[in-house]
């Protein structure tokens, strides 16, 4: 099917190679980062004895306060099972507990422990240093207009997300 098209014209093969002309190159390499910043606050967390997925309910519980588990699946992209272990986590190592929603016998909301809060301090004091090193490469006010860039990709004002 291809062997009629010249070389030249057939599409660009995506990589993950910086100044790839793919129309894939930017999700790759929106993988990429992500997949280096993963590493970088996997092993801020690791003394902590957390993992990011335990972080990111850290993160929605701070942000929300209790949340019920349906809707934590959402905000972090998980799935029921998945958010079923991680809150199960959070609660042997003390740092949320389940609590009834009244009106609701069957509905349980996540709520982060003072512990919770505590570990979650802890977290972006020992990220810190770790995050400075994600961004030591980059020039005066490149960071904030990363930062920039980014948010607006991900949070668009058309609200397309």
């Amino acid at each position: 099917m291809t062997a009629d098209v010249p070389r030249e014209a057939a599409a660009s093969r995506a990589t993950d190679r910086p100044g790839d002309p793919s129309p894939f190159a930017l999700g790759l390499l929106l993988r990429q980062a992500h997949w280096r910043a993963a590493t970088v606050m996997t092993e801020a967390l690791r003394p902590l004895g957390i993992e990011l997925r335990h972080f990111a309910v850290l993160i929605v519980l701070v942000n929300r306060g209790p949340t019920v588990q349906r809707d934590l699946a959402a905000a972090t992209g998980s799935d029921k099972a998945g958010i079923m272990r991680v809150v199960d986590d959070l609660e042997r190592k003390g740092l949320a507990v389940r609590k009834a929603v009244p009106g609701d016998r069957r509905v349980r909301a996540v709520e982060i422990t003072p512990q919770g809060v505590e570990l979650f301090d802890a977290a972006h004091v020992a990220a810190e240093p770790l995050a400075e090193r994600l961004v030591a490469d980059l020039g005066p006010g490149e960071r904030e207009q990363l930062r920039d860039l980014l948010t607006r990709f991900a949070y668009p004002a058309g609200g397309e997300a």
